[in-house]
């Protein structure tokens, strides 16, 4: 089983694999053929050790923005039984196809996590992902359908019928973005009900970086145990680490996915991919990677929970600041909600920063709190005004919470 395999054999499959990309890619007319010759890789011998990863070239998602929609492809587009792509919402999207064989791959990998982080066949899972280009919801659907669970394929939005469904039908699991889970949860309290309304007991959740006092809100207030996935529609989709019951750190898909860590960047190499092999692909994901031992006997190397994006990263007044650490500090506050707006503004020399959050009840000293530990966390003196609970928008996807108003990001 490839993940308990002794960390040799890993290499040796990982090498073996890396030499068969590394030929498709230089028999297709895909122009990473082209880089791959330049940097002195002319046949997949070429490739002695994994050491000569090293040598060669990144790609990122600029190249797919500049060969859209199906220019890196390397095999004709005919030979696609699916494509997926990104919002778009930082200009062209980036498109994702997949062959009969990719989709294989995707709904192994997805079920090996899905039963890393406690899934049994069986379950009900509850799936309020995203259906559609986004690929969280059809990585979870096939994923749980190989696994042999059964899946309610609900998809986002319709909260309260969310709620209904999840009471009727008492699903054992809950997939998800972590912001729209606490968005079910925030609904679930407002009818007054409590946890033991619902009979889940797995939250699998990703697709956003969150923080360890989101796992604590969502587990409590859904009485779940919550399980961090992490993926990239680049890549596969879902399904490229998860944690399991330890909660140490996600497991990486090695045997599928060859991952680096390079000054705190996630760097992918993908391994079994037909469609679209990348080469050191750079995630943006800020990370970190290790190849010590897991109380659960797994030897596959674990990647740290995602602190932020290279790109998403925000340069205040000189500190670097990563949105996820606001939320962090949110949830260390009483009274205070998981839900905020960073405006960045600079209407003269210097950085304006004001945060929007949610707190109910008495509001003695909130904002004052709320100032002193993002004080104590980030070194910024940061605005803070409160706003009523439910006055923030909430997500049934990924979160936008950064409003950056500044001509440039780079000073």
């Amino acid at each position: 089983m490839s993940e308990r395999l002794p960390r040799e054999q890993l290499r040796a499959l990982q090498l073996e694999r890396l030499r068969a990309t590394v030929g498709r890619l230089l028999a297709s007319p895909s122009p990473l053929a082209g880089r791959l010759r330049d940097a002195g890789v002319g046949a997949a011998e070429d490739i002695s050790s994994l050491d000569d990863l090293a040598r060669l070239p990144f790609t990122e998602k600029a190249d797919l923005r500049e060969h859209y929609p199906f220019g890196l492809l390397a095999v004709p587009r005919e030979r696609l039984a699916r494509v997926h792509a990104s919002s778009g919402t930082g200009g062209k999207p980036t498109v994702v196809g997949y062959t009969p064989g990719d989709l294989d791959v995707w709904a192994e990998v997805m079920a090996r996590c899905m039963a890393t982080a406690g899934v049994r066949p069986g379950m009900l899972v509850h799936n309020a992902n995203g259906y559609g280009l986004f690929t969280g919801g059809l990585g979870f659907h096939h994923g749980a359908e190989r696994l042999g669970a059964t899946v309610l394929p609900v998809s986002t939005g319709q909260t309260r019928r969310q709620l209904t469904l999840l009471r009727d039908l008492q699903a054992q699991v809950l997939c998800s973005t972590p912001s729209y889970a606490m968005t079910i949860a925030e609904a679930l309290e407002a009818e007054g009900d409590a946890p033991e309304a619902l009979s889940l007991e797995l939250g699998l959740f990703g697709a956003e970086p969150w923080s360890e006092a989101m796992r604590e809100q969502l587990e409590r207030r859904l009485g779940l145990r919550a399980r961090n996935f992490y993926g990239l529609s680049e890549i596969i989709g879902p399904g490229v680490a998860v944690e399991c019951e330890a909660a140490d750190g996600l497991h990486l898909n090695e045997d599928h996915f060859l991952v680096e860590e390079l000054d705190g960047e996630l760097v992918i190499t993908t391994l079994t991919k037909e469609a679209l092999p990348l080469i050191r692909y750079r995630t943006a994901d800020v990370a970190t990677v290790t190849e010590e031992p897991c109380a659960c006997g797994r030897t596959l190397a674990r990647m740290s929970p995602v602190q932020g994006r290279r790109d998403d990263m925000l340069i205040l007044r000189g500190v670097n600041l990563y949105p996820s650490e606001i939320e962090h500090v949110l949830l260390g506050v009483e009274g205070v909600e998981p839900y905020y707006e960073l405006t960045v503004e600079r209407p003269g020399a210097s950085d304006e920063v004001r945060v929007r959050c949610e707190a109910g009840g008495d509001r003695d000293g909130v904002a004052e709190r709320v100032h002193a530990a993002l004080r104590e966390r980030t070194g910024l003196a940061i605005d803070v005004e409160l706003v009523e609970p439910g006055t923030l928008p909430r997500s049934e996807g990924k979160a936008a919470r950064v409003i950056d108003r500044r001509v440039s990001r780079s000073s």
